[in-house]
């Protein structure tokens, strides 16, 4: 009989979700609709941190509150740690620090990475919940310089307006409308965008159509998770230790 290690509460789950306390409802695509990944993930809520308090205030306020629900995350047994908003940025090396396993607060974080594979020329563009507050601490916390081209949905329909406000209904017909717009706006503002980087964990449901729209790669907290688990738990393929086309010379 094969033995096994144990140490952890719950197993088959690597990835723990970091979650701002909301009540508006959360469509696949969403970090915060389990249905969205393809691997399990565990969640915790931090209670007292809302879409407001966290977007439109300073986040580092709350910092004790996100390692308590952190710590509780990787005792379930949790082998790595993200977050459901882009502005957690601001507390990344403090989280990641106390918790003592990989943390990956924004979706922000892909921007270097995502330039370094453009073609010269070409830049990565931001697509945020709020352009009015993401400054350029924020980017820097991310690990981006604060030239980097930045639109937000502040002025559109409802998409800022009801997940900030955290509204229990929400149109997401409009919403979709919302990011289209500032995708438009951003493309059109900027002519060498050869990549979009969506900060808002809830606009993965529109990344598609916003690919179509401007036929430029769109990364998110889809993508980044994605990878990041992918490094947490790699994939295994069925091949024989003792396989002859391991041998040297074969």
């Amino acid at each position: 009989m094969t033995q096994f290690s144990g140490g952890k509460t719950v197993f088959g789950a690597s990835v723990g979700i970091l979650m701002l306390e909301t009540q508006f409802p959360r469509i696949p695509g969403d970090i915060g609709n389990a249905t969205t990944w393809p691997f399990p993930v565990h969640y915790r809520v931090v209670r007292g941190a809302t879409p407001d308090n966290v977007v439109r205030d300073d986040p580092r306020k709350l910092v004790e509150d996100f390692i308590k629900a952190g710590r509780d995350l990787v005792s379930m047994g949790c082998d790595g740690i993200t977050t459901n908003c882009g502005f957690l940025a601001l507390i990344q090396d403090q989280i990641k620090d106390a918790l003592g396993v990989p943390v990956a607060t924004s979706s922000l974080m892909q921007i270097p990475f995502v330039q370094a594979m453009l073609p010269s020329g070409k830049q990565v563009g931001v697509i945020t919940i709020s352009k009015e507050t993401l400054t350029a601490e924020h980017l820097r916390a991310a690990g981006v310089t604060d030239d980097v081209p930045v639109v937000g949905t502040d002025s559109g329909r409802c998409f800022t307006r009801d997940v900030l406000g955290d509204r229990p209904e929400i149109n997401f017909a409009d919403c979709r409308l919302d990011l289209l717009d500032a995708a438009n706006d951003l493309v059109t503002s900027y002519d060498n965008i050869g990549a979009i980087v969506l900060e808002c964990t809830n606009m993965v449901p529109y990344a598609a159509d916003i690919r179509r729209l401007t036929g430029v790669p769109v990364y998110s907290i889809e993508t980044l998770v994605t990878w990041f688990q992918a490094g947490l738990v790699p994939r295994r393929y069925p091949l024989e230790l003792d396989d002859p086309r391991l041998l040297p010379g074969t």
